[in-house]
């Protein structure tokens, strides 16, 4: 028999920033098939449902909706469960999991009569600009219901452990072979600037330090600062400017490796506060990968395990000299450094985060029932709209 099937729920959608939700669905369809629901796209008209495949066992469901609000909200629910429900049972299943990224969702799922959910947190999206007032009721019941918790690092699971039975640590991870050897040349719009270059990789939000960047375009106007990214949930006019500070959009997770070949400094300009207080970059470790040095801000899951690797300080002061520090540093004065990343390198890879969660997943997927999902609901039922399959209000009765 083969393993069951998932649906998947995120907040993020799949062609955005290539980060953890893609390493790890498209490692768990190496063993199940993978519908990966989107948040809605607001479109006049009828409500449909547009499947596209993205990758080997995995298609993209892109719900099309004329109704506004906060995406998988109430308002929304009547029309995304039938669509939904149409097509889980156009593809035959029957028993199948649901895995979610963001708390929104967890109504819509329960709805579909998932056997078991699974809540990869990888983010406090309730301290995110325009976060849902109802978020974070969301979140307490899908910790009541989930079958396991999968956080992305220590400080989420210290936030976690005492709200669920069953919360697992699994921090980011890095494909190290795709950054250390980069196969393609360096792309020409960074090859005709001038050296030394710093640079960052990501999306550009409400956690980039702002001041951070504007100090190291002023301090240091012989400095080329490359800033690869979309912009998200702040206006660009907000973005600080310079002629050595370049804003070059979004790229391919496959032309990342190229342009950070060519970086003398890797960096990480969070703010600290509410929004990166739980946040674990996996771009630290893809940074190591290249054998770069990184300058980052205090990030509690940064500087907590690889204080002795990275180049840590605060304010756009201490950032800019901590990058005076490590553009000094001799390859004798990185060595240590360099050692010690290669050691974490050599532990870490999302092969086996992946094959650890699948095997949590495989357990709970065999064990426990639909009824035995619906016995600790928190809100009622029979509200919600009814599946194909029995409805929540009878499986609870």
């Amino acid at each position: 028999m083969g393993a069951s099937p998932l649906i998947v729920f995120s907040h993020l959608r799949w062609n955005f920033v290539f980060q953890r939700p893609q390493h790890v669905i498209s490692r768990l369809a190496r063993r199940r098939d993978v519908v990966f629901v989107e948040e809605p796209i607001f479109e006049e008209g009828e409500p449909r449902l547009e499947i596209i495949a993205v990758a080997p066992r995995v298609s993209v469901a892109h719900i099309h909706l004329p109704i506004p609000g906060p995406a998988f909200g109430l308002d929304q629910e009547a029309s995304i469960v039938p669509l939904l429900a149409e097509h889980i049972a156009r593809k035959g299943w029957t028993t199948f999991g649901a895995w979610l990224y963001t708390p929104m969702a967890v109504r819509i799922a329960l709805a579909l009569g998932p056997k078991e959910i699974i809540y990869d947190c990888m983010d406090e999206l309730s301290a995110f600009l325009g976060a849902p007032p109802e978020l974070m009721d969301r979140e307490q019941v899908l910790l009541d219901l989930a079958g396991a918790v999968f956080t992305r690092g220590p400080s989420l699971h210290r936030a976690k452990r005492d709200r669920h039975p069953g919360v697992y640590c699994f921090p980011s991870s890095v494909e190290v072979e795709h950054f250390a050897n980069p196969s393609m040349p360096e792309p020409r719009e960074q090859s005709l600037l001038n050296r030394p270059r710093l640079g960052f990789f990501g999306v550009i939000d409400e956690r980039i330090d702002l001041a951070i960047l504007a100090q190291l375009a002023r301090s240091h106007p012989e400095w080329q600062i490359m800033m690869i990214g979309p912009i998200a949930r702040i206006g660009p006019g907000s973005l600080p400017r310079s002629a050595n500070l370049h804003y070059l959009g979004q790229r391919r997770h496959t032309e990342l490796p190229a342009y950070l070949a060519g970086w003398n400094v890797c960096l990480i300009p969070y703010v600290i506060g509410p929004a990166t207080r739980f946040i674990n970059p996996t771009k630290v470790l893809e940074y190591m990968a290249a054998g770069r040095p990184v300058v980052t801000t205090p990030i509690h899951d940064v500087v907590e395990p690889y204080g002795d690797i990275v180049f840590a300080a605060s304010g756009p002061e201490g950032f800019v000299a901590a990058c005076e520090r490590a553009m000094r540093s001799s390859e004798s004065d990185l060595a240590p450094r360099n050692y010690r990343a290669q050691r974490v390198l050599q532990r870490i890879s999302w092969d086996r985060t992946v094959e650890a969660m699948d095997l949590i997943l495989s357990k709970l997927l065999d064990r426990r029932s639909t009824a035995a999902l619906t016995q600790h609901a928190m809100f009622d039922f029979d509200r919600m709209i009814p599946s194909p399959t029995p409805s929540l209000g009878e499986a609870r009765a």
